[in-house]
């Protein structure tokens, strides 16, 4: 049966939807075990079907699931998958979300507006889970959005250290933020890198208007040095690529964009190649198909922080210890 012993006391199960099953295989071989086999499939009117063939009761649970295009019919998947654990009594179910669904939609911009993300948070606590890990949310306000533990996993030590082998010269890196938003995760990333200054681009976004910002100028000394140009995800790449233009206009020598999440939707991928990076570095909490691949692009693998942190979770240790008591 699949499962990890823990002292004969409990043990845990792994489980996949079908979004991206090579992530999962791979946070299992870290484990050194093996997903649940699951029959999963959709009938003709779009209806989706979810059974586990093996026996979860009283078992830990960890449910992973990403969420790429068509996010909503994956969302529905998971919730299915989450309500058959609940009702073949697992002894505790958490849903591992890398990239969690809706997470920019986390406040009202304007009356009579749903807050999406804690609607997101709602579905996984009535549908069964009793805890919550994702990779990098969008704000950190969405921690709050569900009710029980939430693991909020960083994949800073991951890219950063990564970073560090492209560049030549370490101390001549700037770390940029593509707006004031993201500038407290600049911060983590220039005291990854050994104290690097900071820049940050200006940018205005119309809110009615989705997918579409303007880059106007940096706030920063980046003339001459090698940009470290970082984010939470790549949608369709207009802000980044938009940045990556006014820095060099600024008179950057290189820039090197560094995001955990390619959600890579057109026109990204167009928009990456030709925008003057030269280094695009993304983790793999999203699948990145071949079509979405091309020169310059390094994916790395979350499947390490994945199995480490629910590692720590079943054996009741410390997920913040990853990271240096961060979260």
């Amino acid at each position: 049966m699949t499962g990890i012993l823990n002292n004969g006391s409990s043990r845990l199960v792994l489980l996949s939807g079908r979004a991206h099953l090579p992530l999962a295989e791979d946070v299992a071989r870290e484990l050194g075990t093996e997903l649940v086999p699951t029959d999963a499939y959709d009938f003709a009117n779009g209806e989706t079907y979810v059974r586990f063939s093996e026996s979860v009761r009283g078992a830990d649970a960890f449910l992973i699931q990403s969420h790429p295009a068509p996010i909503n019919h994956w969302i529905m998947e998971q919730l299915l998958m989450l309500d058959s654990l609940k009702r073949a009594s697992a002894n505790s179910i958490t849903v591992v979300s890398p990239f969690y669904p809706y997470a920019r939609q986390d406040k009202k911009h304007q009356g009579r507006e749903p807050i999406s993300a804690r609607l997101i948070s709602d579905l996984y606590k009535t549908a069964g889970a009793d805890r919550l890990m994702s990779v990098d949310l969008h704000t950190a306000q969405i921690q709050g959005f569900f009710d029980g533990p939430v693991d909020h996993l960083m994949a800073i030590p991951i890219l950063a250290d990564h970073v560090r082998t492209l560049v030549d010269d370490v101390d001549n890196v700037t770390v940029v933020s593509p707006d004031t938003g993201r500038v407290r995760v600049a911060e983590q990333w220039a005291e990854r890198l050994g104290g690097s200054p900071l820049a940050f681009v200006h940018k205005t976004r119309d809110i009615t208007v989705p997918n579409q910002a303007v880059s106007k100028e940096v706030v920063g000394q980046v003339a001459g040095r090698t940009c470290v140009l970082i984010d939470d995800m790549i949608d369709t790449a207009g802000t980044i690529t938009g940045a990556v233009k006014v820095l060099k206009a600024a008179g950057a020598k290189d820039v090197i964009i560094a995001a955990t999440h390619a959600v890579f939707s057109d026109p990204a991928v167009e928009r990456l190649q030709s925008c003057g990076a030269r280094k695009v570095v993304v983790t793999d909490t999203l699948p990145v198909p071949p079509e979405h691949r091309f020169e310059g692009l390094e994916v790395l693998s979350i499947a390490p922080l994945l199995a480490r942190a629910i590692q720590e979770v079943f054996e009741d240790g410390s997920v913040t210890s990853l990271f240096n008591g961060r979260s």
